[in-house]
């Protein structure tokens, strides 16, 4: 998420680095969903643990309310940050510090990548704790099945982002300008959220897949056989994902249900092919620098974003007359140097993602990890 989420110019970067204007699907639309789908591998496994060391239901049930909460606040805060609104504010020609704490609350963005997380981990947690896989495998159809239906007969049409159902239930959910309280929407300038209400029930199915992977790999010890059909199950998820597409388009804003299949699938056959290498063929030095990403992914995202909105929103600069953000004159300076203003803008990011990796891994060699 980091290396999508912070290029130097997010008008000049690579393709792969984009996300799909609307329909279809590149490499950057799989890393959200990638990381849902190991959150439900992670849910079963820590909810098992926990219940293998005398949790009873209640308490397991409560652990998850309180990450979920926890998490849902987390992202509320970060939209919410810097807890002010700088510039000019209509209908406020010199406005005070109470004024611009204010008008952040009035544009403030309720729902985000954290909160879909938040939701989507306690819905995939409760339908699925002692639930047996055939009754989970029938609660992911349903969702899907039926996120279909509700669509495809509630939309005008999927092919414009304004008209769909989902962006109709943002609307009438997340836009209160009509009380005067202010639009709650992703952006006030649109008429949909990414990550809305209605697009995030198939995001549970996403997360309940991924708790049907952890049950398969923890059930046993982790043996070719087992990977092979875990593979091909991913295989058979992407294809069922690609024919789906054809009636029901792979669209990540709408996290369509095609596009659950499809980048379920990918996952899958991803999570085989990595645990070949590392459980069976030994060969893991490759993803030891990744580790570190992985025992503080919640810390590197939320550290990222606010670190990234400091550099570009409070850490200004003069240039051509004007104050902009870090990463500008960063990559005006890399592409002054004859770099194609791509690979400028590639640079600066991955520069970021390598000072995170600085941090996160210093924390990993100390042990310290921060838990939700």
């Amino acid at each position: 998420m980091l290396l999508v989420n912070d290029p130097g110019d997010a008008d000049t970067v690579f393709a792969p680095l984009r996300h799909s204007a609307w329909h279809g699907w590149t490499p950057t639309d799989l890393v959200f969903p990638f990381f849902l789908f190991v959150v439900g591998i992670t849910t079963h496994l820590s909810l098992t643990r926990r219940a293998s060391l005398g949790a009873d239901d209640a308490a397991i049930r409560r652990q998850v309310l309180r990450r979920a909460a926890i998490l849902f606040g987390i992202g509320v805060v970060l939209n919410w940050f810097p807890f002010y609104q700088s510039g000019a504010i209509t209908g406020h020609p010199s406005p005070d510090v109470g004024d611009r704490v204010l008008e952040r609350l009035r544009q403030l963005r309720v729902l985000g990548v954290l909160q879909r997380i938040a939701l989507a981990y306690l819905a995939a947690a409760l339908l699925t704790w002692r639930a047996p896989a055939r009754r989970v495998v029938a609660v992911i159809a349903v969702l899907l099945v039926g996120y279909w239906a509700v669509l495809a007969l509630g939309s005008e049409t999927l092919d414009d982002r304004s008209r769909t159902l989902a962006a109709w239930v943002d609307r009438a959910t997340l836009d209160w300008s009509r009380w005067g309280l202010g639009n709650h929407l992703w952006d006030a300038g649109v008429t949909y959220d990414p990550e809305g209400l209605l697009s995030t029930v198939p995001a549970v199915a996403t997360a309940a897949l991924g708790v049907l992977a952890g049950r398969w790999l923890a059930a046993r010890r982790v043996t070719v056989e087992r990977l092979s059909a875990l593979g091909a199950a991913g295989a058979l998820g992407m294809m069922a994902g690609l024919v789906w597409g054809w009636w029901f388009p792979i669209n990540k804003a709408l996290w369509t249900s095609s596009y659950v299949l499809f980048t379920a699938g990918t996952a899958c056959l991803t999570l085989a092919t990595v645990s070949w290498l590392v459980d069976v063929a030994r060969w893991d030095a490759w993803a030891r620098p990744f580790r570190a990403f992985g025992a503080n992914a919640i810390l590197a995202y939320v550290g990222a974003e606010l670190s990234s909105h400091v550099l570009h929103s409070t850490i200004k600069w003069k240039v051509d007359g004007r104050r902009l953000g870090t990463e500008v004159p960063a990559t005006r300076a890399l592409t002054s140097l004859g770099l194609d203003p791509r690979v400028a803008s590639l640079a600066w990011a991955l520069l970021f993602v390598a000072a995170w990796w600085a941090v996160l891994a210093r924390l990993e060699r100390k042990g310290i990890q921060w838990r939700v």
